[in-house]
C-alpha cells in the first residue's frame, strides 16, 4: 500500500534497530518488544561493536507469518516503527527507513505512519521515495500534502510544490497554517507574485492571517519584489502578534530597498519595546543598513550592541561588520575584526578579499586569496570582481582561465565578470574568444549577461557586433540596460551624434526608460557635439524626473554647456547645486580652461582651496593648464605649483601633469627650459610629454629643437599612425618627396589611417559634418559656390592663403585648390548660408585648426560681420572683427 512493491524486502522485514544507551532507542526498542504479532519471537541481538555509524549493524527479524493484514496494527506497534523513522532521520540512515517502509507495507494503510514515512524520506533527501509513499496512499490528508510541498520547496523545486498545492486544493483538502508558509515559500522561490495575491486572499477568508508564521512568510514574499516594501510595512503595522522574524523581515525588506535610515530607525523602535531580544539576522540586517547609509558611528553602536547582547562571536555578525567596515571604516578597523575573530568560514575570507580590493590594496587580497583554506566559486569571483574594479583586466582574464582548468563552477556571475573583464583589456580579439566560449558552452541566457556582452563588444570597439546583438535582443524583456549600453558605447567611439540618434529612436520606440546612467552619457555626448539645444531638453527631462537632485547628472550638466559655449549656464548650474564635490570644481575649471579664461579658472581654484575641497590629479592638471590663458605671465607661480605637487598634495605628477606643464613653459616662450626638464625626469617621458614641447615649437617656429623633439617621438612610437603622418610631414618639409611617399605607402600596406579632418555645425536640429573637398552633403552645390565666392571676397580684403601647410609635391596653384576646400571653411560657409544675418556661426571640429583656416577666418569674421565660434581640442576660438581669443596661440 505504500508502494511496497518498490522496496519490500523478500527477507524477514529486516530492521537496523540502534541498541544504544541513547534513551529513544532505548524506548523504540522496548516498544517493538512489545509489538503483539502473535508472540512473534526476537532474534538474538549481539552487543553493539565499538565503532559504528549511529546505529547497530545488528537485525531483529519479525517473523513472516505473524504479521496479518486481517489485523490492523496496534498503537504500539505504529508508534514503534515512528520512533525507527525518527532514528533514521536522526542518525541519516537511509537503509533504516526503508527497512521500516518494507516492514509497514505488511499492515493495514494507517495515514499516521504514511505521513511519517514521507517525511523521513524528505528529510533523508529521497524525494522520489517520498513522492511514491504520496501517490500509494488513499486518502492523502493536509499533513502528508503540506510535508510534500515543504520537501518540493526546500529542494528548489517551488513549481512542483505548487502543483501539488494546486491538486491539494482540488480534492477539496483545507490548507493549514503549516501549508501557507510552504505554499508561500514555493511563491517566493518561483517568483509568482500573482499566486502569492491569490494565496493572500485565501488566508483571509480561512483567517490565518493572525498567524505570526503566516503573517512573516507573506512578509517575506513581498519583500522580495521591487517595490513590495509597501505591503511589507502595512502587514507589519497590522499584525497583533509580532516576534523577532516579523521585525528581521521588514528591516531586511527596507535595507533592500534603500531605505537604509529607515530601516535603522525601526531597529531603534524595536529595542525601545524591550520584549524582542536582537538575533544575529537582525544584527546583520541593521549593520547593512548602517553600510548602506554609511553611517559610521550608528555601526560602531550595533557592533558594541552585538557584544552587550554576547553576539559579538557570532560568525555572521563578524563577516557582517566586516562589510561594513570595508564601506564606512578603514582598512586597519577591517584587519583587526579579521585577526581577532574565533572562526573564520569561506565567507570571511571572501569578504576580506573584497575589503583589500575595495581598499585598492590588490597585492595584499591575492594574498589572502593564496592563503584561504578552502576556496569556492565565490572566492575566485569576488577576486576577479576587484581585479575589474581596479582595473586590473588582464589579471581578471588570467584567474577566469585558471577556474576553467581547475574545472570550477562558472556562475552567470563568473561570466559577467569575465566579460567586464575583457572590456576593460579592449582587445577585439579577446573579447571574441570569451565570447565564443560563452556560445560554445551553452549556458543558458541570461539579460545580464547578454547585456555584458554587448557592452563588451562596444567597449573593444566592435560596433557593428554590438549592433547585431541589439537587433536580435527580445523586447519583450527589459531592453533599457541594453540601449544604455549602446548609446554610451557610441559615445565612447567617438560617435556621439549616432548616440544621440539612437537616444530619439529609442524614445519614438518605447524602448528605453532614461536613468542617471542614460542622462549623463546623453549630456556627455551633447557636450562633444556642442548640441546645446539637445542638452536644454535633458536638463528639463532631469528636471521633470527628479535626476537633478543626481551629482553626477549635474556634474555633466556643467560640463555640457561649457564645452557648448554656454558658460554662464555652466556657472549657473554650478550655484545652485546643493553640494559640491571635486568633480563638479573640476567641471568648472576645465570650463574655464576651455574658453581660456585662465583668470577665471584660477579664482575657482582659490575658491575650492578655501572651501576646503582636497584636490585630486584631475584638479592639479586642469589648473596647470590654466596658467597659459592668463592675461599676466605668472609661469612661476605655475612652477611652484608643479613642484608642491607631493609636499602639499600628497599627488604624485604623471606624465599628463608633466605635458601640461611642458605647454604651459611653452607658451611663454621657455622651450629650452622645457626641454631641459624633459631630458631629467626621473621616469622615462611618455611621448605625450614630447608632443606638447612640439606643439609649442610649432606656436614659436622653433625648429631646431623640433626636429630633436620628432626624433624622440618616432623612435617612441613607431606604430603610431600620426607618428608616420609626423615622419611623413618631416620628409616632405625637407625636400625628401620619395621618402615621404614611401613612409605613406607602408602606412597603406600596414592598414593605418589617419584621423580624417572633420567639422560640423548644429542646424535645426541635425549635425551637419563636413571633411576636406567632400561633396556628400545634399546642398554641395551651394556651399561650394558659396565658399569661393567668400575666398575671393577675403582675397580682397587682403588674405593670403598660406601653402605652407600643404607638404605635398604638387604645383603651387593646386596647393591653393587643398587649401581651398578643408572641413571648417565648407562648415562656415553652410553656417553663413542657413542663418540669419547677424546671428554667430558656431563650428567644432575634432583636430586642431590648421594656420591658413584660422587666417582665413579671421577674415570672414571682417567681410561678414558676424562672430564665428570653433571649438577645436585645444578650446574655443571666438573669431570677432579679424581678431581670435586665442591671441593666434593654440
Amino acid at each position: 500500500m505504500f508502494g511496497g512493491g518498490d522496496f519490500c524486502l523478500n527477507r524477514c522485514s529486516s530492521l537496523s534497530i540502534p541498541k544504544t544507551t541513547h534513551s529513544t532507542a532505548t524506548t523504540s526498542l522496548q516498544n517493538h518488544r512489545q509489538l503483539n504479532l502473535h508472540h512473534a519471537p526476537l532474534l538474538s541481538l549481539p552487543k553493539p561493536k565499538s565503532h559504528h555509524r549511529h546505529f547497530l549493524s545488528s537485525t531483529s527479524s519479525l517473523s513472516r507469518h505473524t504479521l496479518s493484514k486481517s489485523k490492523p496494527p496496534s498503537v504500539n506497534d505504529i508508534n514503534s516503527l515512528i520512533s525507527l523513522l525518527h532514528l533514521s532521520v536522526q542518525y541519516s540512515d537511509a537503509d533504516l527507513a526503508k527497512a521500516v517502509h518494507a516492514c509497514s507495507v505488511k499492515f493495514q494503510e494507517d495515514t499516521h505512519l504514511g505521513n511519517s514515512l514521507v517525511l523521513a524520506y524528505l528529510k533523508l533527501c529521497l524525494f522520489n521515495h517520498s513522492f511514491k509513499v504520496f501517490t500509494s496512499l488513499s486518502c492523502p490528508n493536509v499533513v502528508t500534502y503540506s510535508s510534500l510541498i515543504s520537501g518540493f520547496v526546500k529542494s528548489n523545486q517551488g513549481n512542483k510544490a505548487i502543483k501539488l498545492f494546486m491538486k491539494m486544493r482540488n480534492e477539496g483538502i483545507d490548507p493549514n497554517e503549516f501549508t501557507f508558509v510552504s505554499i508561500l515559500s514555493a511563491c517566493m522561490r518561483v517568483s509568482e507574485l500573482k499566486l502569492g495575491f491569490e494565496v493572500h486572499g485565501l488566508i483571509i477568508k480561512m483567517g490565518f492571517l493572525d498567524s505570526v508564521f503566516v503573517a512573516n512568510a507573506l512578509m517575506g514574499l513581498y519583500g522580495k519584489f521591487n517595490g513590495g516594501w509597501g505591503f511589507v510595512f502595512k502587514m507589519f503595522g497590522e499584525m497583533h502578534q509580532r516576534d523577532v522574524a516579523s521585525w528581521n523581515t521588514v528591516i531586511s525588506s527596507l535595507v533592500k530597498e534603500g531605505m537604509c535610515e529607515k530601516a535603522i530607525e525601526l531597529f531603534r523602535v524595536m529595542q525601545g519595546i524591550g520584549s524582542f531580544r536582537a538575533d544575529f539576522f537582525t544584527i546583520s540586517a541593521v549593520l547593512s543598513a548602517c553600510k548602506g547609509s554609511n553611517a559610521l558611528m550608528n555601526g560602531k553602536e550595533v557592533h558594541a550592541h552585538a557584544i552587550r547582547i554576547r553576539l559579538g562571536g557570532n560568525l555572521s555578525v563578524n563577516n557582517a561588520l566586516i562589510g561594513f567596515y570595508t564601506k564606512c571604516g578603514s582598512v586597519g578597523d577591517v584587519v583587526a575584526l579579521f585577526e581577532g575573530m574565533p572562526v573564520k568560514d569561506v565567507i570571511t575570507w571572501t569578504e576580506m578579499i573584497s575589503a583589500y580590493m575595495e581598499f585598492e590594496l590588490v597585492d595584499l587580497a591575492t594574498e589572502v586569496f593564496d592563503k584561504m583554506p578552502e576556496k569556492n566559486c565565490i572566492s575566485y569571483n569576488a577576486l576577479m570582481t576587484g581585479f575589474c574594479r581596479n582595473g586590473e583586466g588582464l589579471k581578471a582574464v588570467k584567474l577566469f582561465i585558471e577556474m576553467v582548468k581547475e574545472g570550477l563552477e562558472l556562475t552567470d556571475f563568473s561570466l559577467c565578470s569575465v566579460i567586464n573583464a575583457c572590456a576593460l583589456v579592449m582587445d577585439a580579439k579577446t573579447s571574441e574568444q570569451i565570447q565564443g566560449f560563452y556560445v560554445k558552452f551553452g549556458h543558458q541566457s541570461n539579460v545580464c549577461v547578454e547585456a555584458a556582452l554587448l557592452d563588451m563588444c562596444m567597449r573593444c570597439g566592435r560596433i557593428a557586433d554590438a549592433e547585431k546583438m541589439f537587433q536580435m535582443w527580445p523586447f519583450e524583456q527589459d531592453s533599457s540596460v541594453v540601449c544604455t549600453s549602446m548609446l554610451c558605447g557610441y559615445v565612447r567611439n567617438g560617435q556621439p551624434d549616432d548616440a544621440i540618434s539612437f537616444l530619439v529612436r529609442c524614445q519614438l520606440e518605447g524602448k528605453m526608460d532614461m536613468d542617471e546612467v542614460t542622462v549623463t552619457s546623453v549630456l556627455g555626448a551633447c557636450g562633444t557635439l556642442g548640441f546645446e539645444e539637445i542638452g536644454e531638453q535633458i536638463h528639463c527631462h532631469a528636471v521633470k524626473t527628479g535626476f537633478v537632485s543626481d551629482l553626477g547628472v549635474l556634474n555633466s550638466m556643467i560640463s555640457m554647456y561649457a564645452k557648448c559655449g554656454n558658460m554662464n549656464g555652466a556657472i549657473k548650474v554650478f550655484n545652485i547645486m546643493p553640494i559640491h564635490d571635486v568633480v563638479s570644481w573640476n567641471a568648472l575649471i576645465a570650463g574655464h580652461t576651455l574658453h581660456r579664461h585662465g583668470d577665471e579658472a584660477l579664482a575657482v581654484w582659490s575658491e575650492m582651496e578655501e572651501a576646503g575641497i582636497k584636490p585630486d590629479a584631475i584638479t592639479l592638471n586642469l589648473v596647470i593648464l590654466a596658467y597659459q590663458h592668463t592675461n599676466l605671465n605668472l609661469v612661476d607661480n605655475c612652477r611652484r605649483l608643479f613642484l608642491s605637487m607631493r609636499t602639499n598634495y600628497d599627488i604624485e605628477p604623471t606624465s599628463q601633469h608633466y605635458a601640461s606643464f611642458v605647454s604651459v613653459l611653452g607658451h611663454w616662450g621657455l622651450l629650452e627650459e622645457a626641454e631641459e626638464m624633459i631630458n631629467k625626469m626621473t621616469v622615462e617621458p611618455k611621448a605625450s610629454v614630447w608632443r606638447a614641447l612640439l606643439d609649442s615649437c610649432r606656436i614659436h617656429l622653433n625648429t631646431t629643437i623640433g626636429k630633436r623633439v620628432a626624433k624622440h617621438i618616432l623612435s617612441m612610437q613607431p606604430q603610431d599612425p600620426s607618428t608616420y603622418i609626423l615622419m611623413s610631414n618631416l620628409y616632405s618639409a625637407s625636400g625628401r618627396w620619395h621618402c615621404s611617399e614611401m613612409v605613406r605607402e607602408d602606412m597603406r600596406e600596414r592598414g593605418f589611417r589617419k584621423n580624417p579632418a572633420r567639422s560640423w555645425i548644429i542646424h535645426q536640429n541635425n549635425v551637419h559634418s563636413f571633411y576636406a573637398r567632400d561633396k556628400l552633403h545634399p546642398q554641395a552645390t551651394d556651399i561650394y559656390r558659396g565658399l569661393e565666392i567668400l575666398v575671393l571676397e577675403c582675397l580682397k580684403a587682403g588674405y593670403i592663403p598660406d601653402t605652407s601647410f600643404v607638404l605635398h609635391e604638387v604645383e603651387e596653384h593646386q596647393k591653393k585648390h587643398f587649401l581651398l576646400y578643408h572641413s571648417a571653411k565648407l562648415a562656415t560657409t553652410y553656417g553663413l548660408l542657413m542663418t540669419r544675418r547677424g546671428e554667430p556661426i558656431r563650428i567644432v571640429k575634432n583636430i586642431l585648426l590648421c594656420g591658413d583656416c584660422h587666417t582665413f577666418l579671421k577674415f570672414v569674421s571682417v567681410i561678414t560681420r558676424r562672430e564665428i565660434f570653433l571649438r577645436d581640442p585645444s578650446g574655443f576660438h571666438c573669431f570677432r572683427n579679424g581678431q581670435c581669443s586665442c591671441k593666434d596661440y593654440w
